[in-house]
């Protein structure tokens, strides 16, 4: 017998070797941080489950039926199936739709420029840094309702403080900003940068103080001018959050609604402020035609999905991790 395996032995009085003890097994000590961390984190999941892949489900079902109003009582397979998917194809409001939704769109890209423009100047040592840090984000946990209401007072073509200005200036200068398609869109893209700006700021300034500074004092003592400085070092180091607010302003920008419609219930002139979630809106609730309705929500994920998918192919040709 080795020593190794006698070790595991125990004697009795006689002095015959007995068979090893096998102790007994501990039972994990129950680890309540782990139990009330997953509760917490459960959260956000089940509210996931509830109020997105639940809906996306009924919707993808009600998107090949034919149904009146918000019950499935009565309703009946599509015929032929894809029956709701040609109607909403064949609607040139849809595409309208399309085009606008694409246009506010650059608001994302404006947003990004100037909110990424004013972090920089914000991240310099500037007195009242903080204040400015603090206004610039106001606007972003402000209501959306009471925002865009602000705003429509303002640019009221009978009685807005500035066309009350302008007037005064010269007579000519009067704007019809909700009455003229090109002028109300401006004013939704405004309104939408003025909004989102904020929270862009805050980011791109995390961002900013994470840069590595002797890399930044390197490259100026190399004799790079404070563009290329910026360009080459700088946004290389941002780029991972440049790219998140990209991809969620343009996912959030495809699904914009409440702006264009506070301004104008009717989707402003000549159409111009009805995106792809307000034709879903008057497809459901003026015309009760949930299949419709459910087609061209399925449309709008699809185009949110090749989106993203672009984004991120896209992305491994400027975003860099390595920082």
């Amino acid at each position: 017998m080795n020593e190794k395996h006698s070790v595991s032995l125990v004697n009795d009085v006689t002095g015959e070797a007995l068979f090893p003890v096998t102790p007994k097994k501990r039972k994990k000590p129950i680890n309540k941080e782990a139990i009330a961390g997953t509760i917490f984190a459960s959260g956000p999941l089940l509210g996931f489950i509830i109020f997105g892949v639940i809906p996306l489900c009924l919707a993808f079902a009600m998107a090949f039926l034919k149904m009146k109003g918000f019950s499935f009582k009565g309703a009946k397979l599509a015929d032929p199936i894809f029956d709701n998917f040609k109607t909403v194809v064949q609607d040139n409001k849809f595409w309208e739709s399309i085009v606008n939704t694409l246009i506010f769109g650059i608001s994302t890209l404006i947003c990004l420029v100037l909110s990424l423009a004013i972090a920089y100047l914000l991240s310099k040592e500037i007195k009242g840094r903080k204040t400015f840090r603090m206004i610039y984000f106001i606007p972003y946990v402000c209501s959306a309702v009471a925002v865009v209401l602000m705003w429509g007072y303002i640019f009221n073509t009978e009685y807005g403080i500035l066309n009350m200005f302008l007037k005064k200036l010269n007579p000519e200068w009067q704007l019809r900003w909700t009455e003229d398609a090109t002028d109300f869109r401006i004013l939704v893209i405004f309104i939408s940068v003025w909004g989102g700006m904020g929270y862009s700021i805050v980011l791109f300034t995390a961002a900013l103080t994470n840069v590595n500074r002797s890399t930044v004092e390197a490259a100026t003592i190399d004799g790079a001018g404070p563009f290329r400085v910026f360009w080459n070092v700088v946004f290389p180091a941002i780029s991972p959050t440049t790219f998140f607010l990209l991809v969620t302003g343009l996912i959030g920008a495809l699904q914009s609604f409440a702006t264009s419609n506070i301004l104008d219930k009717n989707g402003g002139p000549d159409s111009s402020g009805i995106t792809i979630v307000f034709y879903l809106y008057n497809k459901i609730f003026d015309e009760m035609n949930m299949g419709v309705a459910s087609a061209s929500a399925w449309i709008l994920s699809l185009l949110i999905l090749i989106i993203t998918i672009f984004n991120f192919v896209g992305s491994k040709k400027w975003v860099s991790y390595d920082q």
